[in-house]
This record gives structure tokens, sequence and C-alpha cells, in this order.
């Protein structure tokens, strides 16, 4: 879920009739009727009905038609309503500690012998940034890739990312947000490091040889910045 998503989401529970509906679905364990969702929050089946579609146009509930209750009724079966499996995480300036997650424990998962575990860390930071690049590629095809053109896609990939690129000088690209914070503050020299090769791995599947991704630590910034390779 992306970050205007996620926010989508937490606004469509902000009215208590729609959180009383959405807890009451996600704890009964079963398809719900729009009947027992109006019902437990004490109003009309239409107005269930209007308050359902929003949670299901934020993500949150999934609807389909079906029987319920063992007994088969004539015509057609019931809307029935399940929560999705998504999971909503709101966070301003915005954090994405489940890819720091995700590289450690591939690293724990993926150590090879006489590998340190901070360079199989480093190595599967930039397999997933490598990744990352050409499925990005793949999807855009944007052929060869001058200076310019890179650093404009690589904002467009790393904004969506929450890295919250801006264009400080000429072909410079500094990222104004440290996804991994306050993690990096705990421990720089590893986290920056990981940044830095997956970075360096998104650029690499990217094919974007016109670009270098540098380490130029700035306070309350990512230490990552993007520059035109020289």
């Amino acid at each position: 879920m992306t970050s205007d998503s996620a926010i989508g989401a937490v606004a469509a529970l902000d009215d208590e009739l729609r959180r009383g509906m959405y807890r009451f679905i996600r704890v009964a364990g079963r398809p719900v009727t729009r009947d027992e969702a109006a019902e437990h929050v004490g109003i009309s089946r239409k107005l269930a009905a209007f308050h359902l579609d929003k949670l299901i146009d934020a993500g949150l509930l999934q609807a389909r038609y079906e029987q319920v209750g063992g007994v088969r009724r004539v015509g057609r079966a019931p809307k029935v309503y399940e929560p999705t499996e998504i999971e909503v995480n709101v966070s301003i300036p915005e954090r994405r500690h489940e890819v720091l997650a995700e590289i450690l424990m591939g690293a724990i998962l993926g150590a090879t012998k006489g590998e340190t575990a901070r360079d199989t860390a480093a190595r599967v930071a930039t397999d997933r940034g490598t990744a990352l690049g050409e499925a990005t590629r793949d999807h855009l095809r944007p052929g060869r890739l001058g200076a310019e053109r890179a650093l404009t896609l690589l904002s467009s990939v790393l904004g969506e990312q929450g890295f919250e690129p801006t264009r400080t000088a000429p072909g410079c690209v500094r990222l104004r947000n440290c996804p991994f914070h306050p993690l990096a503050a705990q421990a720089p020299d590893l986290v920056c490091a990981l940044n830095h090769a997956y970075l360096s791995g998104l650029l690499t599947g990217l094919q974007a040889t016109t670009v270098s991704a540098v380490l130029a630590p700035h306070p309350g910034e990512c230490c990552v910045e993007l520059r035109r390779a020289t």
C-alpha cells in the first residue's frame, strides 16, 4: 500500500460508524452481510451500504455475493463483506523499516561460507535494489538514459519509496528523507552502507550508468546523494 493509499484508508476509518463496522467484520471470522453490519452499529441497511462501499474503496474490505448461514434463499445471494489482507501504516515523514528488515533477514538466510554478515547484507541490499531497477525498466522501457532523464526517473521511483528527492543543483538530487530513520541514527555505518548498496543496485538495474550514488550525509536527511557521473 502506498503512502497516499494508507492515508486514504486511515481517513475512511475516521468515521465512528465505519470504524465500528470494520472492527465487527474483522473479528467476525466469517463473511458478514450488510444487514448484520447495519444492526451492529444501529443504522439502516441503506446507510450501511454507503459506509461499507467507502471501506471497499479504501481497500479495507472486499465484497462478494454468497449464501450464508447454511440456508439457501430464493433469488440472488446476499452481498457479504470480509477484511482484506492489507496492513495500514502511516508515518510522516515516511518510514520503510520493512525494507531494512527484509534485507537483514535475507542476509541471515542467504549467508555463504567465508562471507561476513555485513558483506552478506550489502550483497542482499544491492540485489534488492537491482531487482527494483530491473522491474522499473521492464515496466517503463525508457531506453538509453542520459543523466537528466535518469535523475528524473529516479526522482519518481524514490519519491514513491519515501526518500523525498529534491533537485538541489544541475545534475544533482538530494534525498531529503531517510526512510530508515531512527535506525540509521543508531547504527549509521551499517544502515547507511546498506542504503548506499540498495541505491547503487537500483542504478544498476535501471542501467543508469550516467548517474552515481554518492555517500554525502547531511543532518536530518538521507546519507546518499545522486549525482551526474563523471
